[in-house]
């Protein structure tokens, strides 16, 4: 009975290591597996968001070329960049912000809302039209605590007032025509930062009454989306 003691000892060892090999060996598999169908989705979605982008540039290019008649009966809106903005947050979240194909999208994305801001500061200074516009400077860089709460201040005010005009920049992103801009409207490393209508910037988290105390303006976006929706349905 003691001599086969051993053998069941080992043997029983043995099949513990083999179940305990099976069940890494699955695990690290299907770690594998979703892994890789999650890089193919997103790249899948860059894919698509590049060809997004071009196709805004694009149609950015032909309406600066429209009269203040022709913007007038097809209002330039900023749907398609609030579309792309959700799709970069999702490859952002999930891949990360120092991904550098995230990167890479972001700047893309970065130079087509300068591309729109500058467009609508013609129009609106050629057609006589007031648009609300806010610039949003926040930082991936773990030093704004408040930047995910101000995004979504900003997000309720879009959503809310349909023609507000949000822009989001990452104040740290290496692109020389954002650091132009930076510079233009004298915006410091304090994030979150917001710029009013091409106002001073104002630092900190701004409460959705703060902001539109500061651009009244934006209470009339509603009035005149809701005019238009009512005009619209008759």
């Amino acid at each position: 009975m003691s001599a086969l003691q051993p053998s069941f000892e080992w043997k029983k060892y043995l099949l513990v290591f083999v179940i305990t090999a099976a069940i890494f060996a699955t695990a690290f598999y299907a770690a594998a597996r979703l892994n890789d169908a999650r890089l193919t989705e997103l790249r899948a979605a860059e894919s698509q968001i590049s060809i997004d982008l071009l196709s805004n540039e694009t149609q950015y290019d032909l309406l600066g070329q429209l009269s203040c008649s022709d913007i007038a009966r097809n209002p330039v809106l900023s749907d398609q960049l609030n579309a792309i903005a959700n799709q970069l947050s999702y490859a952002e979240d999930t891949l990360g912000a120092n991904n550098a194909d995230v990167i890479a999208l972001k700047k893309q994305y970065s130079l087509l809302e300068i591309k729109d801001y500058l467009l609508m500061q013609k129009v609106a200074a050629q057609c006589g039209v007031h648009p609300v516009f806010i610039l949003y400077f926040y930082s991936n860089a773990g030093d704004c605590s408040d930047c995910a709460r101000e995004g979504d201040v900003l997000t309720y005010l879009r959503q809310t007032y349909p023609a507000l005009r949000v822009y989001s920049f990452d104040y740290n992103l290496d692109l020389s025509a954002l650091k132009t801009l930076i510079a233009i409207r004298g915006v410091k490393d304090r994030a979150p930062a917001l710029v009013i209508n091409n106002q001073g910037a104002v630092y900190g988290l701004q409460t959705v009454p703060k902001i539109l105390s500061m651009a009244p303006g934006i209470k009339k976006l509603a009035t005149t989306t809701a005019q238009v929706a009512s005009e619209s349905a008759r």
